[in-house]
């Protein structure tokens, strides 16, 4: 049997949980699973965090139920990829324990950090980005960085896991603030600003394509994979979401709806943007990934969803769709965990246009609705300016099984968008990373592109923006960004 012909596994190891499918490369995805957990209660405000050995449990758990699932055998088993939630700081010791818990992507408790550095390096360095963790630990826990012997990155943690080596790629490492992109390498005086002691404290850095390892014994027994089955080098979520939603090619642009929302398209050359809203990442798989992130999306709307215990998710839905478009002016500002596009760390939401009648469960689950999806097309308009193509749209994530979603982010965009198959693009991509690995091993001359795209369906259903309702929201954006201006300066 070659690769080509067997199962490989993906897993991501997100905020909210871990997922993982099989997918059966002569076919389709055989099997699925997923372990929910969340963040670490009773923290100071802005604070995010998670212990990284519950990461390792949930993988656990959700490798245990992929490999007892029909259908799945897991001596055909060609490879395994793992894509995690960026820019997470994990600590481990001399033995390889857990220091303290990560500091994850959403943690703004950094923002002076981060504002340091930006001084420092003379560029943008976002709050959540890796370096200004780092600081903050150096500065604020220095008996803990002092017994610090490696800093990785969520899913380097996994990998390291599996296979006992310690390493890390440019994709995810693109969202440190201290890695050059355009050279695709550790950006040395980056390094020295942040801490000269971090540069003995990170793990060697990957080639494109090269494997991250082999299962070892110790995780053999821990997890229950065959010992031996290659580990894809793997990469942060947005670079799995990528190769699972065909963003491994020029002219596909991919708009993931989770946690936190994302906008990213490949390039063949680096998108660097001077004010630092656009990440310049790498691409896992070659190339780069300029990218849009907006803190706020689904968080938002479940902070609705909270407040009617009534209601769930498609009641709210139906109710706000029998709102007419703008709200009847009720505008929402959704920072609930601060911003990072625009980059405001430390903001707030804002509730602005109330008259009687509004505070209603449809106008609240709209307004939160239109809030996000006016940030995150402003964003778009940035992507554009810096020269990015984003003429149509392809949606991720859970979000984007909601039709009036859908329908606000067509016409807010203004360009039609499309949901895909497999909804867990991340959890596809890591897989098919490990099967683009498992095939380089073989001695196979092949991108990631060719091995990816016979994978990656789209939903016949595509959502058009409608004229007059896009004109309506381009008028809502001019008032959106000037109130953010207006509240935020």
């Amino acid at each position: 049997m070659t690769a080509a012909e067997g199962l490989v596994l993906g897993l991501d190891v997100g905020t909210q949980g871990t997922k993982g499918l099989v997918l059966d490369l002569a076919g389709g995805v055989v099997a699925r699973a997923s372990v929910a957990y969340d963040l670490l209660p009773g923290l100071p405000p802005g604070a995010a965090e998670q212990d990284p050995r519950t990461w390792l449990d949930a993988v656990r758990g959700v490798v245990s139920s992929l490999l007892a699932a029909p259908g799945v055998d897991a001596s055909r088993l060609a490879g395994v990829g793992v894509s995690g939630q960026q820019h997470g700081l994990v600590v481990l010791d001399e033995h390889d324990e857990v220091v303290r818990p990560a500091k994850l992507w959403c943690d703004t408790s950094t923002a002076a950090e981060a504002d340091e550095l930006s001084s420092r390096l003379g560029r943008p360095v976002p709050t959540g980005f890796t370096a200004s963790k780092v600081l903050w630990l150096a500065r604020h826990e220095p008996d803990a960085w002092a017994r610090v012997r490696r800093v990785l990155l969520p899913h380097d943690s996994v990998n390291l896991a599996l296979t006992g080596e310690a390493t890390m790629e440019a994709g995810d490492a693109s969202g440190t603030g201290f890695f050059d992109v355009a050279r695709r390498a550790f950006d040395d005086a980056a390094v020295d600003a942040v801490d000269p002691a971090l540069r003995e404290r990170l793990p060697r850095l990957l080639d494109v394509g090269e494997p991250a390892g082999r299962v070892s014994a110790e995780a053999a027994a821990r997890f229950g994979l065959p010992e031996g089955v290659p580990v894809a080098a793997g990469g942060g979520d947005n670079m799995m979401s990528a190769a699972g939603s065909g963003a491994t090619a020029p002219g596909v642009a991919v708009a993931s709806l989770g946690t936190s929302g994302t906008v990213f398209t490949w390039s063949a050359t680096p998108v660097v943007d001077p004010e630092g809203l656009i990440a310049p990442f790498c691409a896992s798989t070659g190339g780069w990934l300029p990218l849009l992130c907006v803190m706020n999306l689904t968080g938002v709307t479940e902070e609705v969803r909270a407040a009617f215990p009534d209601h769930d998710l498609d009641a709210l839905t139906e109710a706000a769709a029998e709102t007419p478009p703008g709200n009847d002016g009720l505008l929402l500002l959704p920072y609930l965990m601060g911003e990072r596009v625009p980059d405001l760390p430390r903001a707030t939401g804002t509730l602005t246009g109330l008259r009687p009648g509004l505070l209603r469960p449809g106008h609240l689950f709209r307004a939160a609705l239109e809030g996000t999806s006016l940030n995150l097309a402003w964003g778009v308009d940035r992507l554009r300016a810096l020269g990015a193509d984003v003429d149509a749209l392809r949606l991720v994530g859970g979000a984007a099984a909601n039709p009036l979603w859908r329908s606000i982010l067509a016409d807010t965009t203004g360009v039609p968008v499309r949901r895909l198959v497999e909804a867990e693009s991340a959890a596809l991509g890591a897989a098919l990373c490990a099967a683009w690995t498992a095939r380089r091993l073989e001695g196979e001359d092949v991108d990631a592109h060719t091995v990816a795209a016979p994978h990656v369906a789209l939903h016949d259903e595509v959502v058009e923006p409608d004229a007059s309702r896009a004109a309506l929201y381009a008028e809502a954006k001019e008032r959106f960004v000037e109130l953010v201006r207006r509240v935020h300066g």
